[in-house]
C-alpha cells in the first residue's frame, strides 16, 4: 500500500512544499517542511496534526519553500525533535545559516500567534473577544538554537542505500530502505527513492538536468556501461514518480548556459556602462552560489585585461547576505559536491598557490601587494565580491554614487537586504532590477513585492518581447513590519498562553524544562534574553509528548498547583520535602522522579561554555556581570580593562583614558582595534531595533514609486517540460504524481503526459494524478492476487530461499477446489478420517459458513512427469559490487573498484554491473578445467582460474535460484 497526501504545495501559487508519504504498516514518511513568505502558522497544522505519527522526515533543498519551517517546528511542536530527520551533508550546513539569516532579518519569521490560540488560553480578554489579533509574536530561536536544530539531522550521501531508524512512536520499517540521488538544482539537493517491500517511490522535487558552473545536472542518467542514454537502474520503473511542474508552463525562456549566462553580463554591462546599478534578488544559500561563481569569474576576466577598457572595472561588486560569511566558510569545504569542473579548478589553484608560496620563499617574487594579488585563489574566495552581512554596512554602500551590481537576499523581496536595495534602487531610471526566477506568492490573496515585479514583467511579454521593461512610475504596495514591546493588557494575555503551552508540553517523564518561557518569567525577566547555554534551553526539552490526561501532574508549582497535583514531583518541585507516601501508589507514583540531563554536543565534540573555566578576575569579562549579581564598577583597583574601555567620551567626544592613544604604536595591531571597535558599534547600531522579551509586530502599508527598469533572466535551474518529456519513457513510472506547481501548468503538463504515455498499448496505461492541498490518493502498485490455501503436503515440501529478508520460493502444484466436511469445515484430509473425527466428537457442532478458498496441492506422482515445468531457472536478487567487494576482502583476497562500475579482484578477474543490472565477470586466463567436474572437484589450471571461480560461487551465493519443482 502507498498513499500519497500533498500538505502544501500543490496546484497552488505558494512555493512552499510538503508531501506526506504512507506505506503499509502505518509508516508515514514526511519529505519537506516548506513555508512561503507569509510564514502563517495556520499552514503548519496538517504537520502538527501528523507529528505523533510520524516516522522520519526527509529534506530535499535549502530553501524556504523546502525547511523553512524546520526551527519552528523544532521549537513549538512537541515530539518534532525526536523524529529522526535525513538529509545530505550541504543541506544541513546550508539550511542552517539560510535560517539564521531569515530570523535575523525579518521579525515575521517567528511568526504571529493566532487569534484561536490565544483565545483558547485566555477568552476573557477584551483584545480577543471580536476576533481582533494583537499580532503577538512566537519566541524565535536564537542561532545556536538553530544550529543545534540542525545538528539533529542524519547526513547521509549520495547513492548510498540506507534502512532509517523509526521514531520512539512508529511501527517497525520493516526493511523500508531510502537513497539520495543528486537533483541539480541545489547543493546538495536530493531526488529521495524510498524502497518498501514491492513498493518504489521516487520523489524528484525542483531538479535540473543540465549541468551549470557550480552544481552537476541530476543523477536521472549516467549509469555504467550505459553512455548516458538509460536511467539509472535504482530510479526505473517505480511504482509512483513523484515530480514537480513548477516552471514547465514558461515561454520564451532560453535553458541553455551559455546563451542565460550572456543575456545576464550583458544587461550588467549595458547599465553599469550608463552610470545605473543592477539589484539581483536571490536567496541566500543555493542558487547564489552559482550567480556569485558566474560574478566572480567575469569581473576576474574583465578586470585582469589591463590594455582593454572594461566597464567592469569601474563598478563594486557586493553580496548582501546577514550570514554570507559563514555560507561561503561551508560552500569551500563541501568541493567534492560540485561539478567536476570545479573540483579540479580547486586541485589547480591548490597546486598554483604551493609554488607561489616556493617562490616567494626563495626571493623569486618581488613586490608584497602585487605578489598577494597575483596569488591564485581557490573556489568561493572571492576576490571581487565584498561580502556585506551588517545593516549599517549596506546603508553605507546605497549611499554611494558610483555603479555597483548586488546580490541581495531574497528572492521573494520580501525580508533579506534585497528589500532595503531596492527602496534606494527604485528612484532611479538608470538602475535595473533582474529578477532570476518565477517569484510565488506568499498566500491566497496578498501579493509581495516580488510578485508584483514579477507580474509587471510577465504582463508586458504579451504584447511586446522585449527583454527589458520600463516601470513609467508605477506604484508598487508592499508591508513594512516594526517590532514593539507588549504593552498593557498584552502582556498577561501572552502569559496565560505561555501557561497554556507549557502545560501542553509537559510528558510523562516529568516537567524536564521547557524553551517557552512561564508567566513569572516573563514578569521577572523581561528585559532579559534566554540564555541559550542552560541547561533549560536543550534542544532536547523542545520537544515534548502532548498528553493531556497527565498535564496537571506535571506543571509546575509556580503555575499554582496543590500538593495533591504535583504528586512525586514535589520532591524535586518543592523545597524541604524528603518523603512520599507510595503505599497504594501505581506506576510512576512508586518510583522517585529523575531528570536526565542530556550532554550537549556541537560539529566539534562536547559543547564547552567558557565561563566554566574562567579565573576568578576574569570571570565578569567572560561571563558577564549578571553571573556575580554585583555592580561592576569602573576603574577598580586591581580590575583588568578592555581595549575598548581606553575609550571615555567626554562632552560628546572620545577622548584617551591615561594616556592610552599615545602609548600604541601605529601599524596592524592598531588598525586591528579600531577595526574591532568599528565592527562592535556597528553590532550595536543593528541591535538598535532589537526588542528583548515577549514583543509584537505593527504591520504598515507603504507604497513605492518604481522608476527603474525591471528584467527576468531564469537562474532558478529548475527542469523544463521538454526535460520531462524526455525522460518519462526512459523511466517508465507505474503511476505520475505532478505537484509543486500553479494550477494551470500542472494540469496542462498532466494531460501533455497522458497523451505521451499512454500512446501505446491501453493495458499498459500509466495514472497520471494531479491532487490538490490536502487530497489522499492511493498509487499503490497494480498487481494481480488471488488467495489461495496450502496443503500440509505443499508446505512439507516448500525450500524457502533468503534474499535480503526476502522468502522466495517456487511452486508447481494442483489447483483443487476447497473440500468441505458433511459440517462444514474446510480441509484437505480424506473425507473418511475426517468424519472419523467428528463421530468421536463435536458432531453436533455449529456449521461454520462454507468458505470457497481453493487448496493448492502437490501433483500426483502419476501425473508429475506430464506437467513437468520447462521454465529454465533464474536467479532473484541484487547484488552490490560493494557488498561483492567485502566479501572477496574478508576471503583473503584483493578487491578494488577501478574505472566506473568495475571491481577488480586479485588484479585478474573484474565484475561489471550494467545499466540494466547484469552481472558480466571477465576471467582472464586459467585452464580447460571447470567447477563441477567428476566427485565435485574442481580441476583448475591456475591462480587465475580459482579467483573466477570463487568469484562466481560468491555471486551466486548472494541470489536465489528459482525453478519450478
Amino acid at each position: 500500500m502507498f498513499n500519497f497526501t500533498p500538505l502544501l504545495g500543490a496546484q497552488s501559487a505558494s512555493p512552499a512544499s510538503q508531501s506526506l508519504l504512507e506505506f503499509d504498516g502505518g509508516i508515514k514518511v514526511l519529505i519537506d517542511v516548506g513555508w512561503d513568505e507569509s510564514f502563517d502558522v495556520e499552514k503548519l497544522k496538517e504537520i502538527e496534526k501528523h507529528i505523533p505519527t510520524l516516522s522520519f522526515v526527509l529534506l530535499t533543498h535549502a530553501t524556504v519553500s523546502h525547511l523553512g519551517a524546520f526551527a519552528h517546528c523544532c521549537k513549538h511542536f512537541p515530539l518534532f525533535t525526536r523524529i529522526p530527520v535525513y538529509a545530505t551533508i550541504p543541506v544541513v550546513s546550508l539550511g542552517r545559516t539560510l535560517l539564521q539569516d531569515l530570523y535575523a532579518s525579518t521579525p515575521l519569521a517567528s511568526s504571529i500567534i493566532p487569534t484561536e490560540a490565544l483565545t483558547e488560553s485566555a477568552y476573557s480578554f477584551p483584545l480577543v473577544k471580536d476576533g481582533h489579533n494583537p499580532n503577538i509574536l512566537f519566541q524565535p530561536p536564537s542561532p545556536d538554537e538553530i544550529a543545534s536544530y540542525f545538528g539533529l539531522v542524519n547526513p547521509l550521501k549520495y547513492s548510498q542505500p540506507h534502512q532509517p531508524l523509526p521514531s520512539p512512536f512508529s511501527p517497525p520499517l520493516g526493511g523500508l530502505t531510502i537513497t539520495a540521488y543528486s537533483a541539480g538544482h541545489t547543493l546538495g539537493g536530493t531526488i529521495w527513492h524510498v524502497q518498501h517491500g514491492m513498493e518504489s517511490v521516487v520523489y524528484a522535487v525542483d531538479w535540473n538536468q543540465a549541468r551549470e558552473h557550480v552544481l552537476s545536472g541530476a543523477a536521472w542518467l549516467g549509469g555504467p556501461g550505459t553512455g548516458g542514454s538509460e536511467v539509472l537502474e535504482q530510479l526505473r520503473r517505480p511504482t509512483a514518480l513523484i515530480c514537480s511542474t513548477k516552471g514547465s508552463g514558461q515561454a520564451n525562456v532560453s535553458t541553455q548556459r551559455n546563451k542565460r549566462d550572456e543575456a545576464l553580463l550583458s544587461l550588467i554591462r549595458e547599465t553599469i556602462a550608463k552610470g545605473g546599478s543592477v539589484l539581483i534578488p536571490t536567496d541566500s544559500s543555493a542558487r547564489i552560489l552559482e550567480l556569485a561563481y558566474l560574478l566572480e569569474e567575469t569581473w576576474q576576466r574583465e578586470t585582469s585585461q589591463a590594455g582593454r577598457d572594461s566597464p567592469f572595472k569601474n563598478a563594486k561588486l557586493y553580496l548582501a547576505s546577514r550570514t554570507a560569511g559563514a555560507t561561503m566558510r561551508y560552500v569551500r569545504s563541501m568541493l567534492e559536491w560540485m561539478e567536476e569542473g570545479i573540483v579540479k579548478e580547486f586541485e589547480t589553484a591548490t597546486g598554483a598557490a604551493e609554488a607561489h608560496d616556493q617562490r616567494r620563499s626563495r626571493g623569486q617574487q618581488s613586490g608584497g601587494a602585487r605578489g598577494e594579488d597575483e596569488k591564485p585563489r581557490a573556489p568561493f574566495d572571492f576576490r571581487h565580491i565584498s561580502m556585506l552581512e551588517r545593516k549599517t554596512k549596506i546603508t553605507r554602500m546605497l549611499g554611494a554614487s558610483e555603479p555597483r551590481v548586488v546580490l541581495a537576499s531574497d528572492t521573494s523581496l520580501e525580508w533579506g537586504f534585497s528589500k532595503d536595495a531596492i527602496k534606494s534602487f527604485a528612484s532611479d531610471e538608470r538602475n535595473l532590477i533582474i529578477l532570476t526566477q518565477r517569484v510565488g506568492n506568499k498566500s491566497g490573496s496578498s501579493k509581495g513585492l516580488g510578485r508584483h515585479l514579477w507580474e509587471l514583467w510577465d504582463s508586458h511579454q504579451d504584447s511586446t518581447s522585449a527583454t527589458i521593461i520600463d516601470t513609467d512610475g508605477t506604484q508598487a504596495q508592499f508591508q513594512s513590519a516594526q517590532v514593539v514591546p507588549l504593552a498593557g493588557q498584552e502582556l498577561p494575555l501572552y502569559q496565560q498562553f505561555l501557561a497554556r503551552q507549557r502545560q501542553l508540553h509537559n510528558t510523562i517523564q516529568g516537567d524536564q524544562g521547557s524553551a517557552l518561557e512561564t508567566s513569572a518569567d516573563v514578569v521577572d525577566d523581561r528585559s532579559s534574553s534566554t540564555s541559550t547555554t542552560s541547561e533549560d534551553s536543550d534542544i532536547e526539552h523542545q520537544g515534548k509528548a502532548l498528553n493531556t490526561a497527565t498535564t496537571l501532574q506535571h506543571a509546575r508549582n509556580r503555575l499554582g498547583l496543590s500538593d495533591a497535583e504535583l504528586g512525586i514531583n514535589i520532591l524535586i518541585r518543592k523545597k524541604n520535602h524528603y518523603d512520599y507516601g507510595v503505599l497504594g501508589k501505581k506506576g510512576r507514583e512508586k518510583v522517585f522522579p529523575f531528570v536526565a540531563k542530556r550532554r550537549r554536543a556541537d560539529e566539534f565534540g562536547d559543547l564547552i561554555r567558557p565561563e566554566e573555566f574562567a579565573r576568578a578576575e576574569e570571570e565578569d569579562q567572560v561571563a558577564g556581570e549578571a553571573l556575580r549579581d554585583t555592580a561592576k564598577t569602573e576603574n577598580a583597583v586591581g580590575q583588568k580593562r578592555k581595549w575598548t574601555d581606553g575609550v571615555r567620551t567626554v562632552d560628546g567626544r572620545p577622548r584617551p583614558v591615561n594616556g592610552a592613544g599615545k602609548r600604541r604604536r601605529m601599524g596592524a595591531e592598531d588598525d586591528a582595534v579600531v577595526a574591532d571597535i568599528e565592527s562592535s558599534s556597528e553590532e550595536e547600531e543593528d541591535n538598535t531595533d532589537k526588542i528583548e522579551g515577549p514583543s509584537k509586530v505593527i504591520l504598515r502599508e507603504e507604497t513605492l514609486e518604481l522608476q527603474c527598469r525591471i528584467s527576468f533572466i531564469d537562474f532558478s535551474g529548475l527542469h523544463d517540460r521538454r526535460a520531462i518529456q524526455m525522460l518519462l519513457p526512459l523511466i517508465k513510472p507505474r503511476k505520475l504524481i505532478f505537484v509543486a506547481g500553479e494550477e494551470s501548468e500542472t494540469l496542462s503538463l498532466a494531460e501533455e503526459c497522458r497523451n505521451l504515455l499512454n500512446a501505446g498499448d491501453e493495458s499498459s496505461a500509466v495514472d497520471v494524478f494531479t491532487p490538490t492541498v490536502g487530497i489522499t490518493i492511493d498509487a499503490s502498485v497494480d498487481t494481480n492476487a488471488w488467495t489461495v490455501k496450502l496443503s500440509r503436503n505443499m508446505v512439507r515440501k516448500l525450500q524457502w530461499q533468503k534474499v535480503r529478508g526476502l522468502g522466495v520460493v517456487a511452486i508447481t502444484g494442483r489447483l483443487e477446489a476447497a473440500t468441505l466436511n458433511p459440517s462444514g469445515l474446510e480441509t484437505d484430509e480424506p473425507s473418511a478420517t475426517k468424519k472419523t473425527k467428528l463421530e468421536k466428537g463435536d458432531a453436533a457442532a455449529e456449521e461454520p459458513p462454507q468458505s470457497t478458498t481453493p487448496i493448492l496441492d502437490v501433483v500426483p506422482a502419476n501425473l508429475s512427469t506430464a506437467v513437468r515445468s520447462v521454465a529454465q531457472p533464474f536467479h532473484v536478487g541484487d547484488l552490490r559490487l560493494a557488498d561483492l567487494r567485502k566479501l572477496m576482502q574478508n576471503s583473503g583476497m584483493t578487491a578494488e573498484f577501478r574505472g566506473e562500475g568495475t571491481l577488480v579482484i586479485n588484479n585478474t578477474v573484474a565484475v561489471r554491473k550494467t545499466g540494466t543490472g547484469h552481472i558480466e565477470v571477465d576471467g582472464g586466463t586459467y585452464g580447460l578445467g571447470g567447477e563441477g567436474g567428476r566427485g565435485g572437484r574442481m580441476a583448475m589450471g591456475g591462480q587465475e582460474g580459482a579467483t573466477f571461480f570463487m568469484v562466481r560461487r560468491k555471486i551466486y551465493e548472494g541470489l536465489a535460484v528459482v525453478a519450478g519443482h
